[in-house]
């Protein structure tokens, strides 16, 4: 009797495995991709040498959907349209975003954002320690505001311990079904006002 044929795996299905168990528990194991994928757990290694480069593969595959090329305008237009591009991205599967944080960026293509990034914090006159700084605040930012887009719809429950300035807040979350949009625009107008007050005055904004 023939042998029945093994599955192809290649690191592309892996990633997606990956990203699908990530999505429905919000972590994965290798003996898991192994179940899901009908593999044994052995055959993974043949593609990947683990868990750490199933990680920055996820990353790479949302990071390589962030279009760079598309921004233009001043320093500060450049910086703001990334950051909406970054989250807009993440915001695809923003589970991932804890595995993503836990690990050492390694994935070259997102370098193709940082390195936008950095350009941009250059023209606009910041120095190699404070574009660093301007990096991990926007990194942090986006991070964060993608995450929300998972949380329940109901973040707050509105209870005794709530003062009346928290409870007018709460009231208004039922009138705004897009609510993690809303708070990423205004959250990004103020940390983009915060940035170009701290720009050297001789940059343009």
């Amino acid at each position: 009797m023939p042998r029945p044929p093994q599955r192809l795996l290649s690191p592309e299905i892996i990633t997606e495995a990956a990203i699908e168990s990530v999505d429905e528990s919000g972590d994965f194991t290798m003996p898991g991709l192994a179940t899901r994928l009908k593999v044994r757990p052995s055959s993974l290694y043949n593609h990947v040498s683990g868990r750490a480069e199933i990680v920055e593969l996820m990353r790479a595959q949302l990071m390589a959907g962030i279009d760079v090329k598309s921004t233009s305008g001043t320093w500060s237009e450049t910086v703001a349209a990334l950051a909406a591009e970054y989250r807009r991205s993440y915001a695809t599967h923003p589970r991932l975003i804890p595995l993503f944080t836990a690990q050492t960026v390694q994935a070259g293509v997102a370098f193709t954002l940082y390195n936008a990034l950095a350009q941009a914090f250059a023209d606009g006159g910041f120095d190699p320690a404070e574009t660093l700084h301007a990096i991990t605040t926007v990194d942090s930012f986006v991070l964060g505001s993608a995450l929300d887009l998972a949380a329940p719809d109901v973040q707050w429950a509105s209870g005794p311990e709530a003062n009346d300035a928290m409870k007018a807040a709460l009231a208004t979350s039922g009138k705004n079904p897009e609510r993690a949009d809303a708070a990423f625009e205004f959250g990004l107008r103020v940390l983009m006002a915060g940035l170009i007050a701290q720009a050297p005055e001789t940059a343009v904004s």
